[in-house]
């Protein structure tokens, strides 16, 4: 190995050497993976379909046990909408990534729509992620290393010997160029050059040949004007970081959203198991009816029509019945869908009947809260305005690069060059200036010795400064009438307008969430305490309407029209509670209170394993 590829060599290790690792696992430097390292991809980990082992735990001889809080934690650890966006913060991490080096984010960096799945029926809500404005050139901020080797052959006609000594110049030129590129958060530039040409011509004018050409050089450019400073140039970082925490954000709504659509299954789950009990019941009475009127016709005491009616109040009622029980399947089929991975495909699942052991129960009293403080805890709650504000702060932080577009470009420049020339003795000679007069071969002593020698000479050269070039300048780049500039800080003042105007909206929005979210709790108190009343009444009157027929003071038809009204009062009030139910969940949701209430980790969620065991199940059913 020469001089000169020894060197290259090194200068290579040297550019190379900030991105190995010092180290091992075991202690041994290995720099060929490290130099490896930043061209590889990570793989990503497939997706999981695999339930958690609660769902397992909580079955028990066909039968799914589930309380309020184990359905709560199975859609936490289960949930397709809550695991689609636990990779949302996983790829602004990257993006993160991405805008650390100085490369604009890939998505969301020009405005886009994010969406929130709404629960069992699939409807989603959208959220419109910030616009960030006019983007300038990138700065990339990750080092750069170029290389250039080559090798060429040229023949060049010359009108006149006099400069080379022939008619036809014969070269051939080796060059290997290294570079190390870095941009800064400044505004800065930095280019770091190494170059070498080797060079042989059939030149008999030349002192040295083959020759060594060797240089360093160091350009540096500051923009002074547009793209200056590291408040412009920082600003996809800053709203990088921000889309960070729009991403947990949207996480905590999905769970919001998710968790607050479970609770509201259960509590159907938990009607629609009472209103299976009233139409029980209902059918029980007409079949009673039935067999006593059977009993009656037998002895003579009633008419045989009486049966045929009875009859038909029974087939009706188990008519109902069948109606309320399929209904009672479909509703446990979309719970299951929504605590399982993989639905109701999930073996032993589909064909499980589930049991909720919670009941929903009214309290004697209300807590009474200002509205006032109500809309002060959704305004600070609300995981949605949150990301309003960020989206703001991020489209503020956009117009700034905007602007900075919107300034002539001035840049200054410094270069500052090392330059080293070796070479050996030239042994063709040299060409006489007057026409038939031989050639002379060439006086070493007429050569200046401090040139001749190999490329390490070349290069002591450079390292001594022995012949240094110095430049500094400045670039001016100003546009006339600057329209498109004046047009894109205009367009995205107006967008950033827009934004603040669509946040009032969403204040306003909440306002009335909460406002008629406890109306709805209200009115659904109201009815419910409204229906125990009726379903009350509607007892005394049937069994009065029976005591009378028994004595004979009354007809059939009046004893299953009174069956009919407490079968309908007892529908009313269950319907009425799961109402109530449905409001106080939206009311906990509008103010923000789902998770507190609920007792919900945060960090449980996005891990999607929740510490708390499941409940044990009842010993008797």
């Amino acid at each position: 190995m020469n001089a000169k590829q020894l060197t290259s060599l090194l200068c290579s290790l040297l550019i190379v050497a900030p991105v190995l690792p010092a180290q091992t696992r075991t202690g041994v430097s290995n720099w060929f993976d490290g130099f490896r390292e930043p061209y590889r991809w990570k793989d990503v980990a497939p997706i999981n379909l695999g339930n958690s082992t609660r769902l397992d735990q909580l079955m028990r001889a066909g039968k799914l046990y589930l309380s309020l809080q184990d359905t709560i934690a199975l859609a936490l650890e289960n949930n397709l909408d809550i695991e689609l966006q636990r990779y949302g913060p996983k790829i602004t991490e990257a993006e993160f990534q991405r805008n650390n080096a100085g490369s604009v984010a890939r998505i969301g960096s020009q405005g886009g729509v994010s969406t929130v799945t709404t629960g069992a029926s699939g409807a989603q809500l959208f959220v419109v992620a910030p616009q960030t404005g006019q983007t300038l050139q990138a700065q990339t901020l990750d080092p750069f290393l170029t290389g250039t080797t080559s090798w060429a052959h040229q023949t060049v006609p010359q009108t006149s010997p006099f400069v080379t000594g022939n008619n036809a110049l014969i070269a051939q030129r080796t060059v290997t160029n290294y570079g190390v590129t870095k941009n800064f958060l400044t505004g800065t530039s930095a280019v770091l050059g190494f170059n070498n040409t080797l060079l042989n011509q059939n030149s008999g004018r030349n002192d040295f040949n083959p020759s060594k050409s060797v240089n360093a050089n160091l350009q540096i450019t500051q923009k002074l004007m547009e793209g200056f400073g590291s408040a412009v140039n920082r600003r996809n970082i800053r709203i990088s970081k921000n889309n960070m925490k729009v991403a947990d954000l949207l996480f905590q709504q999905q769970v919001i959203v998710t968790v607050a659509a479970v609770i509201s299954l259960y509590w159907d789950l938990v009607s629609a198991n009472e209103d299976v009990r009233v139409k029980q019941q209902a059918l029980a009475l007409n079949q009673k009816l039935y067999d006593d009127n059977k009993k009656q016709v037998e002895i003579g005491t009633l008419a045989p029509i009486e049966i045929i009616r009875a009859e038909a109040e029974v087939a009706r009622s188990q008519q109902d019945l069948t109606i309320s029980e399929t209904n009672l399947l479909q509703q446990e089929t979309v719970l299951k869908n929504a605590l399982s991975r993989t639905g109701v495909s999930t073996p032993g699942l589909a064909e499980a009947r589930i049991i909720p052991t919670d009941k929903i129960r009214m309290p004697d009293t209300e807590a009474v809260e200002p509205i006032q403080d109500l809309v002060s805890k959704a305004v600070a709650g609300r995981p949605e305005l949150e990301q309003s504000r960020i989206n703001l702060e991020s489209a503020k932080l956009g117009l700034k690069g905007t602007r900075s577009a919107l300034l002539p470009t001035i840049d200054a420049f410094a270069n500052f060059q090392q330059n080293g020339l070796s070479g050996l003795l030239n042994s063709q000679l040299i060409p006489s200036v007057v026409p038939g007069q031989p050639s002379l071969p060439r006086n070493p002593a007429n050569v200046d010795g401090y040139f001749l020698g190999g490329y390490g000479n070349a290069l002591a050269q450079v390292l001594r400064r022995n012949f240094p070039d110095y430049a500094v300048g400045v670039t001016l780049n100003v546009p006339l009438r600057n329209r498109a500039a004046q047009a894109d800080v205009a367009r995205e003042q107006l967008s950033l307008r827009q934004s603040e105007v669509r946040f009032q909206q969403s204040l306003n929005q909440v306002r009335v969430e909460v406002q008629n979210a406890l109306i709805s709790q209200q009115q659904a108190r109201a009815r419910y305490q409204t229906s125990v009343k009726n379903r009350v009444l509607q007892e005394q009157t049937l069994d009065a309407e029976q005591k009378k027929y028994a004595l004979g003071a009354s007809t059939i038809f009046f004893v299953i029209q009174a069956q009919r009204d407490l079968t309908a009062a007892q529908a009313s009030e269950v319907a009425a509670l799961s109402t109530y139910a449905r409001a106080r969940v939206e009311l906990e949701r509008a103010t923000g209170q789902t998770l507190s209430s609920n007792a919900i980790q945060i960090d449980e969620a996005m891990k999607g394993s929740v510490a708390k065991p499941p409940a044990a199940i009842p010993a008797v059913q």
